[in-house]
């Protein structure tokens, strides 16, 4: 009766190798035959492939190099692009026909599981308790106060009425709160992107001269990049937002923060238009009453800012101070009739429940292609700012983000607010440190903040009819310096110059050009970054560190050994193509080439005749890449050199067996740069 486990299955099995072994000589005759091989340097492993007998059980410790070699270059043919392709098409829609298939074996559990995986909210509402909507309640009053002067703000940089900017933190929340996959991440308008929404559209609509025509371009432009935000995450193309670089968005950040800065500055002087005069009673010709309650209060916000940071108990008082400002300088305008002397206000403010804007979306506009464009670009930037700060966060909280339902959770949010007059929702930085710093638990305290929104657009917008325009700039103007991180642009400067240079391309761009050209440099400066990485890969000159099998770059490890007459070569690259080829090609032959100069005089002492290819970094390679290793091996053939590939990964040993080059090199392919060397100079050498 066969053993009922598996250790009596392997010892059984053991036992019948061993017999096997002692009966028949074959297996011992073709080890002896195998050792003898490894004393001829070189020989040719292809065709080396010793039997294993049916019943044996492989041995690590018996297979020598010719069996390793056997795997190396027998290895299954690897799947092409079109069969992972399909593959990949076929698990979703299996994954798809699976929950489909329990839902009709389940229809009520299985239908609960697909809508716990759409509305995570199902998730952790079930161990919400009363402790934690005490915090999420505090969270969400605290968050408020600072999110109405903002939302009023951000929506004057947007070019759009103010109830815009209050309408876009009442729906867009809400919405995230059943579908995002953060707690403390806090929803509604960010100055970055109010200011790209007004650079790209205004070119497309004059919001001064037309403004019900630039507003529906902007919900069309936010329903667009809603789509946009949706497709990243339900097709998992969420590299896309890895273009922009975090250097470049350092960069991009900072241009932006100085150039909403400059443009607030008309609101805090209180200037109606900017002079084309260049005399200094036309250039000066400000009101200091706007000026003087501006700045006034923006050293309040900052100065409660010093103190929040100098004092963690505070957190709540640099929160509310905006909210401070705002009911304060409303009060002594109302009361000192300011408005009368020159002062500008905000005036009417339009309350009520979020309107339908569905028929104000532009799908007919003859400037389709450019809504389009700039929806792609609004979606892109706002997921950047979203996911990083999310990330951040949860970070801190020890937990992990889906950044593909972050993706859905954010289409939805710009979708559902493209419909309900709001424009583009992301993260915002500042509300979610807010958000943190109180305490919150939950996105509850987003709901929690959004209900407290909608009540003041029902109730308090009356009262905002005397609200200074320089007090929203002074609210504006207080953000700014959390955009300009000087430090981390100096560690960035530290870290990669090649970074930097990004970083600096997008600031210069978006400063003395404009916002797109910012974005584009960024971009470009990336993808040069890739480009001269590919065209020059680094190339490692290795050697084998002392009492180790490691083989590691002599630069790095001076104590590395170098031996004689071997020369052994890492490519820092992961693909070996036309942009490269020829680089590497010349770079290897120069050194062969130097090396047999300075052996000349040395009756041939220390003269390459062996160079070792380590390709352990290369994913794949290409018809180019193949020809430039056939001259390579042809040219040093003809200095009396020969050429060993070690480790190549499976795409690469695929495409090099259908080129044939196996077979040219003799089988000088082998598992590890240790094994090409002990080839060479035996094993006890």
């Amino acid at each position: 009766m066969a053993p009922s486990t598996d250790s009596g299955a392997y010892h059984s099995a053991k036992q019948s190798q061993v017999e096997l072994s002692a009966e028949d000589p074959e297996p011992q005759r073709e080890l002896s035959m195998f050792h003898q091989t490894l004393q001829t340097p070189f020989p040719s492993l292809a065709n080396e492939t010793p039997r294993i007998v049916k019943e044996e059980i492989p041995d690590l410790e018996k297979n020598g190099l010719a069996e390793r070699a056997h795997w190396v270059m027998n290895a299954p043919n690897p799947p092409s692009l079109w069969h992972e392709l399909v593959d990949s098409i076929k698990k979703s829609l299996i994954s798809h026909r699976t929950k489909f298939q329990s839902l009709k074996k389940q229809p009520f559990s299985g239908a609960f599981s697909l809508l716990e995986a759409v509305f995570p909210i199902l998730v952790w509402g079930r161990n919400y308790t009363a402790t934690k909507f005490k915090n999420d309640l505090l969270a969400g009053l605290t968050l408020a106060s600072l999110c109405i002067p903002q939302s009023i703000g951000y929506a004057t940089l947007a070019k759009l009425d103010p109830q815009y900017g209050l309408y876009t933190s009442v729906v867009p929340p809400l919405i995230y709160a059943v579908m995002g996959t953060s707690r403390e991440i806090a929803i509604g308008p960010v100055a970055v992107v109010s200011l790209l929404l007004s650079s790209m559209i205004q070119k497309l609509q004059d919001p001064e001269a037309n403004p019900i025509a630039y507003t529906r371009l902007v919900f069309t432009v936010t329903f667009f990049a809603g789509i946009f935000q949706a497709a990243f995450g339900l097709l998992r193309l969420g590299f896309l937002v890895d273009f922009l670089s975090h250097a470049a968005i350092v960069g991009f950040v900072a241009g932006a923060a100085i150039v909403i800065g400059l443009q607030q500055l008309k609101g805090l002087l209180g200037l109606a238009n900017f002079t084309n005069k260049t005399d200094i009673i036309s250039v000066f010709r400000w009101n200091p009453y706007n000026f003087i309650l501006g700045s006034s209060f923006l050293c309040f916000i900052l100065i409660t800012r010093f103190l929040g940071k100098r004092n963690r108990k505070l957190f709540w008082l640099p929160a509310v101070a905006p909210l401070i400002s705002v009911i304060l300088s409303t009060l002594i305008v109302f009361l000192t009739r300011a408005d009368k002397h020159g002062v500008r206000i905000v005036k009417h403010i339009k309350g009520g429940l979020n309107p339908s804007s569905v028929h104000q979306l532009q799908f007919d506009s003859p400037n389709g292609s450019e809504i389009v464009k700039t929806g792609l670009i609004v979606a892109v930037v706002a997921l950047t700012e979203a996911i990083a700060v999310g990330r951040s966060f949860a970070s801190m909280k020890g937990y992990h983000l889906d950044g593909n339902k972050e993706m859905v959770a954010m289409g939805f949010v710009n979708i559902a607010g493209s419909l309900t007059s709001c424009y583009a929702a992301t993260g915002s930085f500042s509300r979610t440190a807010v958000n943190y710093s109180a305490g919150c638990e939950t996105v509850m305290s987003n709901v929690v903040m959004a209900l407290t929104v909608l009540l003041s657009l029902q109730v308090f917008t009356r009262l905002l009819y005397f609200t200074p325009i320089a007090i929203l700039a002074s609210i504006i103007l207080s953000a700014l310096p959390g955009l300009i991180d000087l430090h981390e642009a100096y560690n960035i400067w530290k870290l990669d110059k090649f970074d930097f240079l990004a970083c600096i391309g997008a600031f210069i761009g978006v400063l003395f050009g404009s916002v797109e050209i910012g974005l584009l440099v960024a971009v470009l400066i990336s993808f040069a970054k890739i480009i001269v990485n590919s065209i020059q890969p680094g190339i490692e000159i290795l050697g084998k560190l002392p009492g180790t099998d490691a083989f590691c770059e002599v630069n790095q490890y001076p104590m590395a050994i170098k031996t004689p007459g071997i020369l052994t070569i890492r490519i820092k690259s992961s693909l070996l193509c036309f942009a490269n080829a020829n680089f590497i090609n010349d770079r290897i032959f120069k050194w062969v080439s130097e090396k047999e100069v300075e052996s000349e005089g040395n009756n041939a002492q220390g003269r390459i005749q062996l160079v070792i290819l380590d390709v352990s970094n290369l994913m794949n390679i290409d018809t180019s890449g193949i020809v430039s290793i056939e001259e390579l091996q042809k040219e040093l053939v003809s200095h009396g050199t020969q050429l060993a590939i070690a480790n190549p990964r499976w795409h690469v040993i695929h495409k090099l067996r259908q080129a044939n080059f196996v077979e040219k090199t003799g089988g000088m392919i082998f598992l590890t740069v240790g094994e090409a060397m002990e080839a060479y100079v035996g094993p006890d050498k």
